[in-house]
């Protein structure tokens, strides 16, 4: 199984090219040209290092990047995009929750444990996923050995039986209420087989040999038939997890494929002339303990020991109060690949509203969709929500891509709460409506321009 994950996760986005992975991120995110190379490149290095010989591997660490730039500009969303993409383990945590060991708080070997606990929940859903290619196997053993209760165990292939199948298949006989053993796989395929790492298939063929009334491996629970074959379907499923060494596996994804995001790192950087306040007495002890984690270190989780070393480090901030070169020296120089975001600006935005697969224009007219709305946008009304934002943006405070979900939950305000008396109705946002609905917005947006 182990082998498998490795193969999986080897074979498929991590063997796309930089080109090819910059253009899947293009497909959610827009612009960051720079961003999207760096994180494309530090994949496909992943790639590249396993194709080489094991003792130059454990050489070949990760390039960690620094990305800088204003808050919604995309820093986290490419980050997370590119972990959904290759499917490894991913956490997104904020430095300010960290405090330097000694002080009261969460240290920072708590990122690696969050990382563990993500790598076994993904796990866990990539073996879900696995066992869904077998549905029909798993359903057609349900099928005979809720047959073998109906019938018996040895009743002959005829055509009552046949009768009986396409009554279960059918769901006829769903609300029937019967005895059915609920048996102990756990039990029945370690007295059955032999081998340590059991394959679905060799699972499967153990169970379709087991036929109830046979052992005491079970016990009788009084059930309706429908009930039944969820509950023993999911037995199934659940039984086979069970046999699977999954936390050896997340362990082994984790060290080989985690990503780390590390945000707001900015808030932790001190300038060397800067007066200690004491408002945040340990945000230089956290680059320190910051320090072992990234270049590589054993870390004991409750799970195992997870070496840090080829986990990939993604940190971010605005840096808009401070530089990049207030971090410690050394944190510096393990974070080598340094990238910058720009802010976006009204065509970005505009952009950002109508080209990625699931936008908020297509979010929006979706989920109105379901009260039977058909909800249309202009030309023009998209430009003008795209405006309104950029406006707010640079007058009040730049909150980047988000502010558009502010303009637009300000605009559909009336149309989402007012939705039944929309009905079966094509309601079209124009340029005037969107006037009439922000103009308090862009009110409090002119005022600010005069505040000193």
């Amino acid at each position: 199984m182990l082998r498998f994950m490795r193969r999986a996760i080897s074979s498929s986005s991590f063997s796309l090219s930089p080109k090819q992975l910059c253009s899947e991120l293009d497909k959610f995110i827009v612009g960051q040209q720079e961003a999207k190379q760096a994180v494309a490149i530090a994949l496909r290095t992943r790639w590249r290092r396993k194709q080489l010989p094991e003792n130059l591997q454990a050489e070949v660490t990760p390039k960690n990047i620094l990305m800088i730039g204003p808050t919604g500009c995309g820093k986290t969303e490419i980050a997370r995009r590119l972990a959904k993409l290759c499917g490894s383990p991913f956490i997104k945590v904020e430095a300010t929750k960290f405090t330097e060991v000694g002080y009261h708080g969460r240290d920072v070997d708590q990122i690696i444990k969050d990382l563990v606990s993500a790598g076994i929940h993904q796990t866990k859903e990539n073996l879900r996923s696995k066992l869904k290619s077998f549905s029909s196997e798993i359903d057609a053993i349900v099928e005979e050995y809720l047959l073998s209760h109906l019938l018996g165990p040895d009743f002959p292939e005829n055509e009552r039986k046949e009768v009986k199948r396409e009554q279960l298949r059918s769901g006829k006989m769903d609300q029937r209420m019967i005895y059915v053993e609920i048996p102990d796989l756990e039990k029945i395929v370690e007295r059955n087989t032999q081998a340590d790492a059991l394959s679905i298939e060799d699972y499967l063929d153990t169970l379709k040999r087991y036929k109830p009334g046979r052992t005491l491996q079970a016990y009788k629970e009084k059930i309706q038939i429908g009930e039944a074959k969820k509950t023993l379907a999911t037995q199934i499923t659940e039984g086979y997890m069970k046999e699977q060494n999954i936390i050896k596996e997340a362990l082994e994804a984790v060290q080989e494929h985690g990503i780390v995001f590390i945000d707001e790192i900015d808030k932790i950087a001190t300038s060397a002339d800067a007066i200690k306040t004491g408002t945040n007495p340990s945000a230089e002890g956290v680059q320190r303990d910051l320090l072992p984690i990234i270049e590589g270190t054993m870390i004991t989780t409750k799970h195992g020991d997870v070496q840090t070393d080829h986990i990939l480090f993604i940190a971010s901030g605005a840096f808009s109060e401070t530089r990049p070169s207030d971090l410690l020296a050394e944190l510096q120089g393990r974070l080598p690949v340094r990238v910058n975001l720009k802010a976006l600006q009204k065509d970005d935005l505009k952009r950002i509203l109508t080209e990625p697969e699931n936008n908020l224009i297509k979010q929006n007219t979706e989920l109105l969709k379901t009260e039977k709305i058909d909800l249309k946008f202009t030309p023009e009304a998209v430009d003008r929500i795209a405006e309104v934002a950029d406006e707010i943006n640079k007058t009040i405070e730049n909150t980047g891509a988000r502010r558009l979900t502010t303009v637009m939950e300000k605009i559909l305000e009336d149309i989402s709460f007012n939705a039944l008396d929309y009905e079966n109705q094509e309601v079209v946002v124009t340029a005037e409506l969107v006037n009439s609905k922000v103009k308090e917005m862009t009110k409090q947006t002119d005022l600010r321009k005069y505040l000193l």
